[in-house]
Order: structure tokens, then sequence, then C-alpha cells
């Protein structure tokens, strides 16, 4: 099974990244997924079940401990062909 995430880390910051976005994006940039497309008002990520999961968990714990007072993410099953959410 594949999964995409999509998530945000709150407070925002409009002039720069606060470190819990970076730290976040990090995190998941550097985890052995197959996509990950950062945004400035959302983030998304891309592979295999366990890889997913394991990455959002240290992400979560990262830009938790890095000052995010939210997470907000989803979780959705994608079609392993076409990238496309069920």
């Amino acid at each position: 099974m594949r999964l995409k995430v999509e998530f945000t880390t709150e407070p925002f910051d409009l002039d720069e990244p606060p470190q819990h976005a970076v730290v976040a994006r990090e995190t998941l940039q550097a985890a052995p997924l197959d996509a990950v497309d950062v945004g400035p008002f959302g983030n998304t990520a891309e592979g295999g079940t366990e890889e997913v999961l394991a990455a959002v968990g240290e992400m979560l714990r990262r830009a938790l401990g890095a000052g995010a007072t939210r997470v907000s993410l989803q979780v959705n099953v994608v079609d392993g062909e076409s990238g496309d959410a069920r």
C-alpha cells in the first residue's frame, strides 16, 4: 500500500519559515520516501506505508520539539500507479 501525507505546522510566520516548519520539512526530505513536495502553506510526501508512518512520527516529534503548537495532517491511501487518492 502507498500513502500520501499532507501537512502544515503552526504558528505561521509570513516573513520567514519558523524553525518548526524547517525541521518538519527537513525530516521528510531526509526520509526514504518516493516524493516530497514543499510549499509555503503545505507540504506533501508519498511512499510506502511503513516509510510514511515512520517519517510522520519522527516529523511530529521534531516539529513539536522545535516549537510547533499545531500540526495538521491528512493521510490518504493512493493508487500505486497513478498516485491518485482513493
